[in-house]
């Protein structure tokens, strides 16, 4: 029984250079980590889409920084599906949601989901970088599409300065269910002579549709060698996974913070409280014993 390559395999990322040095290249399989998206948020296909070409690129994004930082993009376009918002970290944990994920919208001119549509031909795009500083580091680029791949490439060569080139693909099947998912990061170093600049662009006007290749259990590795060819030095491989950091300690600390006067309106209002994380959908139920142990933990204690 011969298995295809790219469906064995769990979600990975590689990452290295090409072109001796003058390349930095990245591909990644997003095809668990767009399914999970899907179920624990009922994303219709557009936005299913929508919020897995995000957080794919968030994967890779994310696969640049380095110990513990970490990354968010809001995606803030003037569409029906309204704000995307993706969580990455250096460790390959990616999470992410979409403010309306039952968005629906018919195919667009090619047949194709409508990701635009989806998303909004005007608005911007915000990186916020956590990087152990005092300040994070925020960059902010309009919406020049809205197909997300092109709002990307946009991004870093204005904000990061960065010329690039960004494939993103997410295929559903006919009852919305990921079939792949995954997409491309290429990175032009500075000095990169005119005509391998034109080299590049030959070959990626060349390349199929990723999702074409991907179905047909192209890897990431083999993506890249389609664009760069065989002068591609990987350097490794990162597991890429869908983790919430959401825990019942940390709504619990939540709730404590809101302090004793809020806490007490919501015992005697509601007698118990329900949190829902955004990011993952878990909900956290705390009855009013529990809410009456966390309102001893919120009143101010007595100096000593």
């Amino acid at each position: 029984m011969n298995m295809v390559q790219g469906t064995t395999k769990h979600d990975y990322l590689v990452r290295g250079t090409a072109w001796n040095g003058q390349l930095r290249v990245f591909a990644v399989q997003t095809t668990e980590l767009v399914e999970e998206l899907r179920r624990r948020h009922r994303t219709l296909p557009t936005a299913t889409a929508a919020l897995g070409r995000t957080a794919t690129a968030g994967a890779i994004m994310g696969a640049m920084l380095k110990g513990k930082e970490r990354l968010t993009i809001q995606v803030k376009g003037d569409g029906p599906v309204g704000q995307i918002v993706v969580d990455a970290n250096a460790d390959g944990e990616v999470r992410g949601y979409a403010d309306n994920p039952e968005v629906l919208l018919p195919s667009n001119a090619l047949g194709k989901l409508d990701v635009a549509g989806a998303v909004g031909r005007s608005g911007y795009i915000h990186i916020i970088k956590d990087l152990g500083l005092k300040e994070p580091y925020r960059g902010s680029t309009p919406i020049v599409s809205g197909e997300l791949a092109e709002d990307f490439t946009y991004y870093f060569a204005t904000s990061e300065q960065t010329p690039s080139v960004v494939g993103l693909s997410v295929l559903v099947d006919e009852y919305g269910g990921v079939i792949t998912a995954g997409g491309f990061i290429v990175q032009v170093m500075p000095g990169m002579p005119d005509a391998e600049i034109e080299r590049l662009e030959s070959a990626l006007a060349a390349l199929p549709p990723i999702s074409t290749l991907m179905e047909q259990g192209e890897t990431p590795e083999g993506l890249l060698r389609r664009i760069v060819g065989e002068d591609v030095q990987l350097m490794d491989e990162l597991t890429i996974v869908f983790r919430c950091q959401c825990s019942r300690e940390r709504v619990e600390r939540t709730l404590i913070s809101m302090g004793e006067y809020e806490l007490n309106k919501i015992i005697e209002e509601d007698g118990q409280a329900e949190v829902e994380c955004h990011f993952c959908n878990e909900k956290y139920v705390f009855d009013q014993p529990q809410l009456e142990m966390l309102l001893e933990q919120a009143k101010p204690r007595p100096m000593q």
